[in-house]
Parts: C-alpha cells; structure tokens; sequence
C-alpha cells in the first residue's frame, strides 16, 4: 500500500486568500473567489478556519509575519557581524534588511500590499502586527540606539525617533516606483546602496542634533531637567 498524498488544501488556501487580500483588500474579496482560485470548496474554508476573517488572520500569522522575522533575522545576522557595532551599523544594518533583504520581489510586493490594505481599513489583524513585529522590533532598536543619545531623552522621544527612522526606511521600501520615476533612476542595487547611505547619514545628523529638538511641551530637554 502506498501513503496517500498529503492534502494541502489548508496551504493552498491561505496562499490565494494572501494574494487576493494583498490585491483587493479584505472587504472585496468574496470567499468563492478564494476557494476558485485554491481549487478548493467553501466547506474547506469552514474546517480549516471557521470564516473569512479567521482566514485573514491566519494569512498575517502565518505568513506575513513570518516574513517579518525573516527580515528581523536579516537585521540580526548583518549587524552581529560587527565586533561592536555603533547606531549607523544599526541603521545600516536595518535599512539593508528591508531594501536588500531575505525577501524576494513578488514576496515583497505582496507582504507590503497587503499590509498597506490592512492599515487603510484596519481590523484585529493591526494588532497581530504590533505585537508580534513592531513592539519587538521597536525593543530590538531602543537598546541599540539609546547608548547614543544623551541622559534626557525620554522614552516618548527615544519611541518617536525610532518612528522616524523607520518611517524614512519603509517609505523607500513602499515607494519604490515614486521614487524611481522622480529621480530618473532604476532602483537597482547599485541605487539601493546610495540611498542605504543617505538614510544612515540622514538619521546620524538627525540623532546628532537631537539636543536641540523641542518636545511637544516646547521645552528643551536642557529645560525639562
């Protein structure tokens, strides 16, 4: 007797429902769409996830956010290269992970699709994404950067500066065609490892100049003591 083929229809499933979600958005994506282009059935849908948003869900633990930590493993093994590494080997190390890291184009093209979706209309899964991947990132680049940073900084601050470098990366992750068109420039790796340098430069002066930023209060941190 031969084993009988294992049934992945729980991967197909996921794998079409992802591409689908990332393309449209949840809320245009009927469930017989998903099941036509899985091969599958809707009783499948009901036995492996209950209901459609349960499927969604599922398609960010299970595979948006494990592509995440591959980019978080990136971020780790570039910067455990260096013997002691400073706040631009981290950034570096950072921005090289998103802009030339683990993923491929299609995987990236569908991993920030369909997190834009999410963010335009946000449901549960907002809160898979901060907690499984924003806050242990954030917590990632908070003990690396504060021994750059003077004594005063608070925590309000030190969060809002790692918003900043973050956003600055992410921006020329997801914006790729703007930026290629404005620049007359092909974002190829050449492209890629200018801009890299621009972003560790950028973040340095911001960071060097950071005694003199204002908070929100409009006292300076020499003022707040």
């Amino acid at each position: 007797m031969t084993n009988p083929a294992p049934d992945n229809t729980r991967d197909r499933l996921l794998m079409q429902a992802e591409l689908l979600f990332a393309q449209k958005g949840f809320a245009a994506v009927s469930v017989r769409e998903i099941t036509a282009a899985a091969d599958s059935n809707l009783a499948a849908i009901n036995y492996h996830f209950g209901n459609k948003m349960n499927l969604y869900l599922s398609v960010f633990k299970e595979r948006w956010v494990p592509r995440a930590y591959g980019v978080r493993k990136f971020f780790k093994g570039t910067l455990s290269e260096k013997s002691n590494p400073d706040t631009s080997d981290m950034v570096r190390a950072f921005a090289t992970a998103f802009l030339e890291g683990a993923m491929t184009e299609d995987e990236r093209r569908c991993h920030i699709n369909l997190m834009l979706r999410e963010l335009t209309h946000p449901t549960e899964a907002v809160n898979i994404v901060v907690s499984e991947v924003i806050r242990p990132m954030h917590h990632d680049i908070r003990e690396l950067i504060r021994p750059s940073l003077p004594e005063t900084v608070n925590l309000e601050q030190l969060t809002l500066s790692i918003f900043s470098i973050i956003s600055m990366i992410l921006y020329f992750e997801f914006a790729r065609p703007v930026v290629s068109l404005v620049m007359n420039q092909e974002f190829d790796l050449q492209f890629k490892s200018r801009v890299i340098d621009h972003i560790v430069s950028f973040t340095m002066d911001g960071i060097n100049g950071i005694n003199g930023i204002k908070d929100i209060r409009g006292l300076t941190k020499e003022e707040t003591v």
